[in-house]
């Protein structure tokens, strides 16, 4: 095969995106995508489930994956989110390790590089928020990780305005293997719709509520109707595990629910483009991280211990 033949193949392939928790990996997902596929909030641990954005640059397709921040577990759900940020990068064609700069390299970060140094695909590091330090500081840093782990590359980005986004995104495109298209050409995630949009509301609740309170609970999308006029009616319960956390998910007169409710009625109407119709429902589930089918609802493997 020809430099020119090769040049004009189709490309497509799996880039996991990983790193500690608030790297900014979603932020980036995003970025590179052009819209909004996975969620974003000021708090850790906000990605939980298996969430894919589908970016196009020039002939190639790279499908990106959105892990959860890989951090020390303390519950079941904790382990389940870590193995399924290293599964995802074990599978991956590419993996791209986010480091939050202005943090630095921290013993967190320190565990996540070396581990990355022992995966059998290319590695490429990506120090993030690079407009919240000094150049020197950048350069020390990125000695710092290269003494963790061996890199293909080493990118320099904010994720948040676009900096050094678009080398990242033309190098992966050159990066993955020769391949037809697994997706549509205008298909930009490849999460269920139901999936999705429980996401979304658990955004919202994250950002509406403090404390421990979001980690305590899940959303799942238990209907999702297309009505004759072409409105959609969709019907989520918010699990919590205590009923004093009920109380706080309601609010004094419904007034927290509703705002969670009209926030995302809001964007995902705007995200699909048709009015919704959201039905919010609050109920206790004890120990609902112990549960399997839980896991499933999120498109997390269960783990045993």
């Amino acid at each position: 095969m020809s430099d020119a033949t090769s040049i004009e193949a189709d490309r497509c392939g799996f880039v996991a995106l990983i790193g500690a928790p608030n790297a900014g990996k979603s932020t980036l997902i995003n970025k590179l995508v052009g819209v909004k596929v996975s969620i974003v909030t000021h708090k850790v641990q906000t990605t939980r489930a298996r969430m894919r954005g589908i970016a196009i640059e020039g002939k190639s397709q790279l499908v990106l994956v959105d892990t959860p921040g890989i951090f020390a577990p303390k519950r079941r759900l904790d382990t389940a989110m870590v193995e399924t940020a290293w599964g995802e990068a074990r599978g991956a064609d590419t993996v791209v390790v986010l480091v939050d700069v202005a943090k630095g390299i921290d013993d967190e970060v320190q565990r996540v590089l070396e581990e990355a140094g022992r995966l059998n695909v290319p590695v490429l590091l990506a120090l993030n928020k690079i407009d919240r330090v000094k150049k020197e500081q950048l350069l020390a840093i990125a000695d710092e990780a290269s003494k963790h782990a061996t890199f293909d590359q080493v990118f320099m980005i904010s994720a948040l305005n676009g900096a050094g986004v678009g080398d990242l995104k033309s190098y992966l495109a050159g990066a993955v293997p020769e391949g037809p298209w697994l997706y549509p050409e205008d298909q930009i995630a490849d999460a269920p719709l139901r999936q999705w949009a429980a996401e979304i509301t658990r955004e919202k609740l994250i950002l509406r509520l403090h404390q421990e309170l979001p980690y305590a609970s899940t959303v799942e999308t238990s209907q999702w109707k297309e009505l004759k006029d072409g409105s959609i009616r969709i019907e989520q319960t918010i699990f919590v595990e205590r009923d004093s956390q009920k109380k706080i998910v309601l609010g004094s007169g419904g007034r927290t629910i509703k705002g969670i409710s009209v926030a995302a009625r809001e964007e995902m109407s705007q995200a699909l483009d048709v009015t919704v119709h959201l039905f919010l429902f609050v109920k206790v589930r004890g120990r609902w991280g112990d549960d399997p089918e839980r896991y499933r609802e999120m498109g997390l493997d269960y783990p045993k211990a």
